[in-house]
């Protein structure tokens, strides 16, 4: 199955306001499936070292569940807020006040200014980084800073898992809009982007592909595209 940017919010929307799943539990689900997926390629969590990198929207959530299983399971995680932290709303902010009462590792880069030997030292040791920076939503280049990000991850040549899709890269083109993260694995939620599948070149920055739910079948939808 393949859907557009518009039919993934349409269906998030119907899951939310129809069925009455709360976006705190779909954004619970996304997250976990990106953390069972890395749990499987990681071999020993407690000797493996994880980052994740959010940005200030849902898909940071995602990234915040995601490095709470991760931290869950044994992995030595580090969370990093790309921005203000209070940009961080919502069920996102839900999910980020836990991870920092459980007391796991984050940091906050501020965008303006940030330095690209930053971004090298905080990855350095990192075994996989998850990319939770930005998702379905972005429609032009990312801001600076995240420019920054995205170059110097590329550079280091580290395993990255995508959350839902890899930042920069545009749902419904599969091209990329500017600076574009590069992923070994892309977790998708709830059916492949139309992009992925439109763009020859799109594989370059999803990598591999794996569709995760969020808690209910797309085939359930009333709307389902046909």
């Amino acid at each position: 199955m393949v859907m557009d940017r518009l039919q993934v919010r349409a269906f998030d929307t119907w899951a939310i306001n129809q069925l009455g799943l709360p976006g705190v539990v779909l954004m619970e689900n996304a997250g976990r499936g990106c953390a069972e997926r890395l749990l499987a390629r990681l071999g020993d969590p407690a000797a493996s070292r994880v980052v994740v990198l959010c940005g200030p929207g849902n898909n940071g959530g995602d990234g915040y569940v995601t490095a709470r299983h991760l931290t869950n399971a044994g992995v030595h995680t580090e969370t990093v807020i790309c921005g203000d932290r209070e940009r961080v709303r919502g069920d996102a902010r839900v999910h980020l006040d836990v991870l920092e009462r459980m007391g796991a590792a984050i940091r906050t880069w501020a965008m303006v200014g940030l330095r690209v030997e930053t971004v090298r030292e905080a990855l350095s040791s990192a075994d996989w980084v998850v990319d939770a920076l930005f998702g379905t939503g972005l429609t032009g280049p990312v801001r600076a800073g995240y420019d920054v990000v995205i170059e110097a991850l590329n550079q280091m040549g580290k395993p990255v898992l995508a959350v839902d899709i890899p930042s920069g890269l545009d749902c419904d083109t599969g091209r990329p809009l500017g600076p574009t993260v590069k992923a070994t694995l892309t977790v998708t939620f709830v059916a492949v982007k139309e992009g992925f599948a439109r763009a020859p070149d799109a594989a370059a920055y999803t990598g591999g592909v794996e569709v995760a739910s969020i808690g209910i079948a797309p085939r359930l939808w009333p709307a389902l595209p046909k």
